[in-house]
């Protein structure tokens, strides 16, 4: 993979170092209500229309076809205009360096896609599951369609990222390149894609350092000449730089330049991020909370049905869900036999896109991808859920990692990684 399409991690993210048990993950994330609770009503409807002018949107739908849906028809609800439906949210990062991001990124003409999530909500919300598809997958892409009217011709065992840089070279715009990923997700999974979600590099490092940071386990010292990526292992508190730089390394001692061993790194930043956001010291500070909604929204490019409101409802309706209720997980791959530098969705891949099609939790719907896993998995129950050893009674058990990031499907409850 060429240095030159390295790329983000965004959205979301908690404290794997340690456990967050049974803590409601996302009560208090709702905007509206963490909104009248720090700033009163009058104040929030103030912040909501500052926050909505932020967003950037794009009309994205006209350009996807008309899948099956993935659920019964909504009931119209004023909080959550979804009910009764399941959600799938397709977080995307490209490799755009205009503005701010040139100088961050460095001047690249390249316009593919490098970070793909499938985020899905259920219908009863009360799971939210976000699979990461590896930019290196050979996929079939089917023809798209750009805002000018143009189409493209559809294309076999092309790579995933070059859907986002086919749609850009049709319409020249955003909406034409994330339509153009839709249609390939949804062409490839039988998914129906309901909103995008697309975030820059400088709007990424402003939402890090409106929290005063995130803090991770970095269980060994990184470094990546490429990204600039030099971390001490140990407990870290990263900035909005380091945290960049930790989502786009897979160079010098993190990895061979290819995307599974840089999505696990990602998977658990995203996991940190959140487990940030939703600390007491950032939800009891009212200055962090708007510097944080501010740059979360001005980061943000979305598709005509999200705005403020919409979001506000999406996450009010999540506030039963617990950190146990949240999984991560990278689609099942597998090398490609023709290509060693590339990768192909390996068998059990289908088995977690027909589970997310149905509503269904997709832990325990994938087999572990051959040839990629380095840990062994912990310990399981008859449940299927990972557990720690049982500790003696007269020693105080040591933090033992369950899970692997990027090779195994985790949740915020999971330990990812240890620091000693």
């Amino acid at each position: 993979m060429p240095a030159r399409h390295e790329s983000v991690a965004r959205l979301r993210g908690p404290r794997h170092a340690r456990r967050l048990g049974g803590r409601r993950a996302l009560r208090g994330v709702s905007l509206a209500l963490t909104g009248v609770l720090l700033f009163g009503v009058s104040a929030f409807a103030f912040l909501g229309e500052r926050l909505n002018s932020n967003i950037h949107q794009i009309d994205v739908n006209s350009l996807l076809g008309d899948p099956s849906p993935t659920g019964a028809a909504a009931t119209h609800d004023p909080v959550d205009p979804n009910a009764g439906t399941p959600i799938n949210i397709l977080v995307l990062g490209s490799d755009q360096r205009n503005g701010a991001n040139a100088a961050i990124g460095g001047a690249d003409p390249s316009t593919n896609s490098d970070t793909a999530i499938v985020v899905h909500i259920s219908a009863n919300r009360d799971r939210v599951e976000a699979v990461s598809i590896p930019r290196d997958s050979l996929v079939d892409i089917p023809s798209c369609l750009a805002t000018n009217g143009k189409t493209s011709r559809p294309q076999h065992q092309a790579m995933f990222n070059s859907a986002f840089g086919t749609g850009w070279g049709l319409g020249k715009d955003l909406a034409s390149a994330a339509a153009c990923t839709g249609r390939t997700v949804q062409n490839d999974t039988g998914l129906k894609i309901d909103h995008f979600v697309v975030v820059d590099f400088s709007g990424f490092q402003a939402m890090v350092n409106a929290v005063g940071g995130v803090n991770i386990c970095i269980p060994r010292a990184l470094h990546d000449t490429y990204t600039g990526l030099n971390l001490n292992a140990g407990q870290q508190t990263l900035n909005g730089v380091q945290a960049l730089q930790f989502a786009r390394a897979r160079h010098g001692n993190i990895g061979n330049g290819g995307d599974l061993d840089r999505i696990g790194n990602q998977q658990r930043l995203i996991a940190a991020i959140v487990n940030q956001v939703l600390s007491a010291d950032t939800l009891t500070n009212p200055g962090k909370v708007t510097s944080f909604l501010s740059a979360a929204t001005s980061s943000l490019t979305v598709d005509s049905g999200l705005n403020v409101v919409t979001l506000a409802g999406i996450a009010y309706s999540l506030h039963n869900v617990r950190a146990n209720d949240i999984t991560f997980m990278t689609i099942p791959v597998l090398t490609a036999p023709s290509d060693p530098n590339r990768l192909v969705w390996a068998p059990a891949a289908k088995t977690v896109w027909a589970a997310m099609v149905a509503d269904k939790p997709i832990a325990g719907a994938d087999a572990p991808a051959a040839g990629t896993a380095t840990t062994a998995p912990a310990p399981t129950t008859s449940a299927g859920t990972a557990t720690a050893p049982t500790p003696s009674a007269s020693a105080t058990p040591a933090p033992a990692q369950t899970k692997v990031a990027g090779q195994q499907p985790f949740t915020p409850a999971d330990v990812t990684a240890v620091c000693k």
